[in-house]
C-alpha cells in the first residue's frame, strides 16, 4: 500500500474522512468507482528529484490498476494537482450538500437547518459553521431558480 499527503482546507479534509475513511485518522481508501480516484491516478507523476518527503493534512492511498502507472513509480502529486484535487472535493461536497437539502425539504418536508445538521453530523464537519452551509445553499438556489423576467404585481 503506497500512500501520499497533500494539503487540502480543513472542511473538506473532514468530508473526506467522514465520507471514505470512517472517521479515522487512517489513510483514505477510495473506491475504484469514483471519479476522484481516477482523478488521482491520472494526476500522478514520477516524483521530481530532491523533492521533499510530502506534508500534508490528508494521507490518501495511491490507485493500483493493473495496467498503467505503477504507484512505487508514479506516487507525487504536485502543487497544481492538489489545487484540482481540492476543487473537485469541493464540487462534490457542496453538489451533495445541494442534492440533500432539496431532496430533504421537497420529499421529507424537513426544514433547512435540520438538513444541514444532518449533513453535518454525517461527515463529522467542524470546520464550517451551519450558516455557512445555508448561506451557499441559498446563494446556490437563487443562481439556479433566478426568473428571467419578474411580474408585475396585479391587482
Amino acid at each position: 500500500m503506497t500512500t501520499t499527503k497533500i494539503n487540502l482546507p480543513p472542511h473538506l479534509c473532514e468530508y473526506l474522512r467522514g465520507k471514505y475513511g470512517d472517521f479515522k485518522p487512517d489513510p483514505i481508501r477510495l473506491p475504484d468507482h469514483t471519479d476522484l480516484y481516477h482523478l488521482i491516478f491520472d494526476l500522478l507523476e514520477r516524483r521530481p528529484a530532491g523533492c521533499a518527503v510530502d506534508r500534508g493534512n490528508v494521507e490518501i492511498v495511491l490507485p493500483r490498476r493493473t495496467e498503467g502507472k505503477r504507484p512505487e513509480t508514479y506516487n507525487y502529486l504536485g502543487v497544481r494537482s492538489q489545487r484540482i484535487i481540492s476543487r473537485r472535493v469541493e464540487t462534490l461536497m457542496w453538489a451533495e450538500v445541494h442534492d440533500l437539502l432539496d431532496t430533504l425539504k421537497h420529499r421529507d418536508g424537513m426544514d433547512y437547518k435540520d438538513a444541514v445538521c444532518l449533513f453535518i453530523r454525517r461527515y463529522g464537519i467542524e470546520s464550517l459553521s451551519e450558516d455557512a452551509f445555508l448561506k451557499n445553499y441559498y446563494r446556490w438556489r437563487g443562481k439556479m431558480r433566478r426568473c428571467i423576467k419578474k411580474r408585475k404585481n396585479q391587482a
